[in-house]
């Protein structure tokens, strides 16, 4: 290891040791004493919630980051615990998504099914969150508060204008009418087509919240929309509207609960959480020995399991890089074609479930995920989960599977191809830079920034695309065909649909969450004792640090493609991004997924995206 390299690594450690003060487990109840209460479970949902797992060893993050199947996993614990006899909600701003939510209300009424009341209390809440919360047997808001219960306001991102005030213009084509993907580039609206699809997704996704609520709050769809174009509402007329249970202080919530219990209370703030590791600082080499032991921990047996691979983010070629927050960016073909090489040949692995959380992105990644999964089908059960996301190249990838399960407001489908480059003649003219190119061959420079396609340039582009989206619909019409309700030509075309929409159509085979996928790949493997098992396991920012620095990781390539890049290039766009961030999270989010988008296409010039990026709220 070279010097520079132990330096950052020595660095890093006592980072570590300095931060690692004060990490000690809360004191847990013990005695006879406690046998005799009756346990509530309480679940604060806060931070974020994403897809794939990460690893926190110290602490660091306080918590605010937890996989959706993390919470979940421990939500079915609770129900299934007997010493737990009733559960407690709060909510305290959790970002998810319109599929997370909906597994997050399937997890609430397991609660329910088991005959545990579910007790809710919050603060001001919106339509979405409402949807959610409403699960609950009772619902309590704090004094003052509001429920802003308004419907769903989506947006949509176009960057035509900001792309002309710096001198760049779009050049793109398109396979199928609707497959708009590129509009946001080359347009400061939406064409007809684009606008029926974003309304056609918006009335299925308005549905879904309407049923939900209706089912929750003994309502019907038609009172539920009057109540919605009637809103918002102060707490005491959402309490006059049936619309919630009480109006309370915490204390009182509290009381509430104790009252309605047949025995004294303890009330779990860490159900299902393990404790932090100790450091005894007496000794100078605790620490390191603490941090060799998570390094290396103890292997535990393996029995037979269900594993999970993660597709997660824009689908883009080669590795991901190592990150302190779990996360490479966007799904890499190297990475997942590993991950389901490795569940294929483990034997104790019976059956596979693909989570997809995807708008897509290259069409030659997808296939390469394509074929593994074709690999894994082959030798065991293959389930796709679908999460809020598995569009286009997400749905490329999933379309092989045995059973594909999705979310009633999953988006998927939009089976088209978009493709083309920028052109950025015009923005190197007001720098007053000029470049002078030489080329041989008439094509040699098709893909160059400086003037759009000529007419044999298009037409070889257009050629390829069609080749490409001719593959895509082959794929699906030899997976799918059977199971179609409608001919491919009228639901391809890059329309996209909600997960109800599509079980109807014949794309997806049953709506559910990953818990319901895992459960029937269970099934499918005659599985009753089994393990769930993420592949690849997730591991902590160090470890993967110090593999890079051995060079004992995994990855084998330094390939990376996202915003990082071109935020890196540009400060003042970064300083844009980062106001953005703290003052509007959710543009700053549809903003980085369109550089993302940008990048991609740079790099690739064909790809399988979803037609629009939209903000629902």
């Amino acid at each position: 290891m070279r010097l520079s390299n132990v330096r950052l690594v020595s660095g890093i450690l006592g980072l570590l040791l300095l931060v690692s003060v004060g990490l000690c487990p809360a004191a847990q109840p013990t005695g006879a004493a406690e046998a005799k209460l009756a346990v509530v479970a309480h679940f604060h949902l806060a931070g974020m919630l994403t897809e794939s797992p990460m690893v926190d060893p110290f602490g660091l993050m306080a918590g605010q980051i937890t996989s959706l199947h993390d919470l979940v996993d421990v939500m079915d614990q609770a129900a299934t615990d007997d010493q737990v006899k009733a559960v407690v909600l709060t909510f305290g701003d959790m970002a998810l998504g319109l599929g997370q939510l909906e597994e997050l209300r399937a997890a609430v009424g397991q609660f329910r099914a088991a005959g545990k009341k579910v007790y809710v209390h919050t603060g001001s809440m919106g339509t979405f969150v409402y949807a959610l919360l409403s699960a609950g047997d009772y619902l309590s808001v704090e004094p003052q508060s509001m429920l802003w219960l308004t419907g769903i306001y989506g947006e949509s991102l176009y960057v035509k204008d900001l792309l002309d005030k710096i001198g760049v213009q779009g050049d793109f084509m398109h396979m199928g009418d609707y497959k708009s993907a590129a509009e946001m580039l080359t347009r400061s609206g939406p064409s007809a087509a684009a606008e029926e699809n974003v309304n056609w997704l918006l009335d299925g996704y308005y549905e879904s919240l309407v049923r939900m609520i209706a089912g929750s709050r003994d309502l019907t769809p038609r009172q539920v929309r009057d109540l919605i174009d009637h809103g918002p509402y102060m707490a005491e007329q959402a309490l006059a509207s049936g619309l919630i249970d009480a109006i309370q202080t915490r204390d009182a919530f509290l009381a509430q609960v104790r009252k309605e219990m047949d025995r004294p209370v303890s009330f779990d703030n860490r159900y299902g959480r393990e404790d932090k590791p100790t450091v005894n600082l007496a000794s100078p080499l605790a620490f390191f020995s603490l941090l060799a032991e998570m390094m290396n921990p103890p292997k535990k047996p393996q029995k037979d399991a269900i594993a999970i691979v993660y597709v997660e983010g824009a689908i883009m070629p080669g590795y991901g890089q190592a990150s302190p927050f779990g996360s490479a960016g966007g799904a890499f073909s190297g990475d997942i074609r590993k991950a389901l090489e490795t569940a294929a040949s483990d034997k104790t692995v019976k059956a596979v479930v693909l989570r997809i959380d995807s708008p897509g992105g290259s069409a030659e990644a997808s296939e390469t995920i394509l074929n593994a999964t074709r690999q894994v089908r082959a030798r065991k059960p293959f389930i796709v989960s679908m999460g809020d996301t598995a569009a286009s190249g997400g749905y490329y990838v999933a379309c092989a599977a045995d059973t594909i399960f999705a979310d009633e407001i999953t988006v998927t489908a939009s089976i088209g191809v978009v493709g083309g480059k920028l052109v950025t003649a015009d923005l190197w003219d007001r720098l007053g830079v000029n470049w002078v190119g030489y080329k041989r061959g008439a094509n040699a420079d098709i893909f160059n920034s400086d003037r759009p396609f000529d007419g044999p340039q298009r037409d070889a582009i257009e050629r390829y695309m069609q080749a490409v989206y001719d593959v895509f619909k082959g794929h699906v019409a030899d997976a799918r065909a059977n199971k179609l309700t409608k001919p491919l030509d009228e639901i391809a075309g890059g329309r996209v649909y909600t997960g109800k929409q599509a079980l109807d159509l014949g794309l997806v085979d049953r709506i559910g969450g990953l818990e319901q996928a895992v459960e029937y790949a269970a099934a499918k493997a005659s599985l009753d004792d089994y393990e769930v098992r993420v592949i690849p396991e997730p591991q902590d920012f160090i470890t993967m640090l110090l593999d890079e620095y051995s060079g004992q990781g995994e990855r084998a390539s330094d390939i990376s493609v996202g915003a990082a890049s071109l935020l890196a290039e540009h400060p003042t766009l970064a300083g844009l991004v980062d106001l953005l961030q703290k003052t509007e999270p959710q543009r700053a989010r549809a903003l980085l997924a369109a550089l993302q988008r940008i990048e991609l296409i740079r790099t690739e010039g064909v790809v399988l995206m979803m037609p629009f990026d939209a903000i629902f709220r």
